[in-house]
This record gives structure tokens, sequence and C-alpha cells, in this order.
């Protein structure tokens, strides 16, 4: 299955693909700079040589990275971090193009994962060494071999994995997950370019990842154009899941200019497994939950980070008890091509089958780049710094600024 995707992997780019990635690019880097000032950047700093993988800890930190649907995964915070911590000389669209390679990887392989396997894996984790393969093998050898690709990811998926056990405890295993995935691709491709070799059927082989953690893997679909095209842009610092709750709560609330008394949340089965949590204790557990999302657009509007913060939890304890969820059908049969739901108050509803920052509903360059003004300033960097990460990602040639950029933010 692997050998399948690499020749895959070596069509052509278009300049299109290009900026699409571009934008990536600057999401990523106001998702790490959004997290610089957190205990997680101490242990990156102590733990990790190099700005590139030091951020690695921290692009997934204030749950605003990007997101691919079907795949249910977030490739932006593996992919950029090894394409940096490679070494190539080949310039930004060399750059840009081992990242458009490496998503497509990462989310390819991500697709071909059930219900099975996301009850217990963290997609991000499994397929994400798959993705670092391909994107640092990319960056460091662009014309490597559809053999040695096969390779990179063979050697990668041999050791891949990351258990959502951490979800239940307090732990700092889910940003770890994220640094193991980029170093272990990072370390497969070199491995790959010395000449070690991978198995080839590390996916559907009988003691391969498919029969390791899958009930029904699904095949392996290769379509025309880049995935990276089909990955979402989060606007709001919650889980993906507790968004198209977020987004249909905004258009009711934009319509009655109110929301009073009781709020029904419907959405699909696993937002309410991730996300349902009427009594949130902390940060991370505010950010997983629906009735706290829901309960700052009625009491504020569009939810900042400030929002899940301690004293906003404590705040909005009285409005979540007016949220209550079911799951809907509908919306779990939609899932996860769309994340969707629907929000009930005071009589009338608000439905959203696809969710803001989705590709059907796009989140525009000028949303972009307010989000990495908000991120830069949450970071505690200078305005500046906004304008900088703007021309160095949208517009520069020169990829040697980028860990410098990421060396004055994180040093």
């Amino acid at each position: 299955m692997t050998k399948r995707l690499t020749g895959h992997l070596k069509r052509r780019i278009e300049e299109t693909d290009r900026a699409r990635a571009r934008l990536h690019l600057l999401d990523w880097l106001a998702c790490v700079a959004g997290a610089r000032l957190s205990r997680t950047a101490t242990i990156a700093r102590s733990h990790s040589a190099g700005p590139s993988l030091r951020a690695a800890w921290l692009a997934n930190l204030l749950e605003m990275d990007d997101v691919h649907r079907a795949a249910i995964l977030h490739p932006g915070p593996v992919v950029w971090a090894v394409c940096l911590a490679a070494h190539g000389n080949g310039g930004m669209d060399s750059l840009l193009d081992a990242a458009v390679r490496g998503y497509e990887a990462m989310i390819a392989i991500g697709s071909t994962f059930d219900a099975r396997h996301y009850a217990f894996w963290h997609n991000t984790a499994t397929a994400g060494a798959f993705g670092a393969a391909v994107a640092a093998l990319c960056v460091e050898a662009p014309d490597a071999s559809e053999d040695m690709l096969a390779d990179a990811m063979g050697l990668a998926g041999s050791v891949t994995g990351g258990l959502w056990q951490m979800r239940h405890e307090p732990c700092d295993a889910k940003q770890w997950h994220v640094a193991n995935a980029a170093r272990c691709g990072l370390d497969a491709a070199r491995a790959a370019r010395a000449g070690a070799g991978g198995p080839r059927f590390i996916l559907e082989g009988p003691q391969g990842l498919h029969a390791a953690t899958c009930a029904e893997p699904r095949p392996l679909h290769l379509k025309d154009g880049w995935r990276m095209h089909d990955v979402s842009f989060k606007p709001w610092g919650a889980c993906r899941h507790a968004h198209p709750a977020i987004d249909a709560a905004l258009g009711l609330k934009e319509r009655l200019g109110t929301l009073e008394g009781e709020i029904l949340v419907e959405t699909y089965a696993d937002a309410l497994t991730f996300c349902d949590r009427p009594a949130p204790d902390s940060v991370i557990q505010a950010k997983f939950s629906i009735q706290h999302a829901v309960a700052l657009v009625a009491d504020k509007g569009e939810p900042a980070l400030a929002d899940f913060e301690p004293a906003a939890i404590a705040e909005a304890a009285a409005s979540r008890t007016r949220v209550k969820l079911v799951e809907s059908a509908e919306f779990t049969a939609r899932y996860p091509t769309h994340f969707g739901a629907r929000v009930q108050c005071g009589g009338e509803s608000c439905e959203r089958i696809d969710t803001l920052g989705d590709p059907e509903r796009p989140l525009d360059v000028d949303g972009i780049i307010a989000k990495l003004r908000a991120l830069i300033a949450w970071g505690g960097l200078p305005p500046a710094e906004a304008d900088r990460a703007i021309a160095i990602a949208l517009e520069g040639t020169d990829t040697a600024s980028i860990p410098a950029l990421l060396e004055d933010w994180l040093s």
C-alpha cells in the first residue's frame, strides 16, 4: 500500500498548491507563537535541540492547529516542524513542495484508519510518522526514488503509535506525540537515505498497522489534486469537535440577538465522546467541552483564548448548565466527511453541515492573518512580529529565515 502511494507523491506541484502551503505555514507559525509562554515551551526548550523540533511541541497546544476531517488528524504541527528540522538547499519552493507531499502521505494513510483505530489511537501520531518521513526525505533528497520513499514510510510506520489514554489524565503526552512523530519521521528518512530497508506492507500486512489497530480499515484512496486543499483552519481555541456547535450557536445568536433559556446541541457521536464535559476544571478540559464553548457564545459571543482560562471557566458555570447535548444520527452519518451540529434555543434553530474554516466555508487570508495577530499578542510578542511572519511565510524565498524566526521566539 505504501508503494502505491509513492508514485502518487511524485506528481507535479503547481503554484496554486504552493500558495495554499504558504497559508498553512503562516497558520502553523501563529499557533507556535501563541504557545511560546506556556509551560510546554519550557519543556520543549530543555528536551529538543533546535527551534524547529521545539516548535513541534507547541503548535497543537492551543487547539488551533489545522485539521483534516476524513482522516481526523492535524497535519500541520508534525509536517512543518520536520520540514524545517531537515536540512535542504532548495529554497522556499522545495520546502513547500515537501510539506505538500508530507500532508498528502499523512492524510492519505490517516484516511485508511477506521473508528476502532480512532477509539484508541491518536491519528495525528500514528499517521504523523508517515507524513514526517515523506516530508523530511523530500527536503533532504528531493529526487528520492519511490523505493526510498517506501522504505522511509515503512520504517516510520513500523514504530508509530500514540494512545488516547492521555485524554484521561493530566499530562503532556499529546504534545509529545507530535514531537515524537516528527523526530521518528526524520530518523526514518535519514535511515532510508543511508540504505535501510523498511517493510513495504506495514499497513495491510498480516502483522501490520491495520491488523493491529483497525476492525475494518478503509482502502487507500488516491485522489486527483493535493489533499492539503481539503484541510481546515481552526478559528477558535477549542477541540475541532466543539467547533460546529460554536459556529451554529453564533449563527443562532446573530439571528435572535440573545440565547436565553435552555440550549440544545445536536451533533455527531464522536463530538460527544471527546467533548461532552459539563463541568470542566482545567484549561484543556474547557477546550474539550461543548457545554463551555456554547455557554461562552451565549454569554459573550465569539470565544477568545482567554475564555478558556480558569477565571472564565468559573464565570461560565451557571450558563453551562443550560446547555444540553444529544447525538444526532444524521450528523453521525455525515461524519467524518462533515463535522456538523444544530443548536436550538428560544424555539429557533441553526444548523451547520460544515464549519467555519472548512473548505466549504473557508477562513480567508484576512481571517488567517487576524488569527496570527491575535496569537502573536497572546504569546507576548510585539505586533511587528506578525508582519515579520507574514513577510516570511507569504512572500519569502529564504527558508533560513524561518528557523531564525523560531529561534527568536523560542530561545
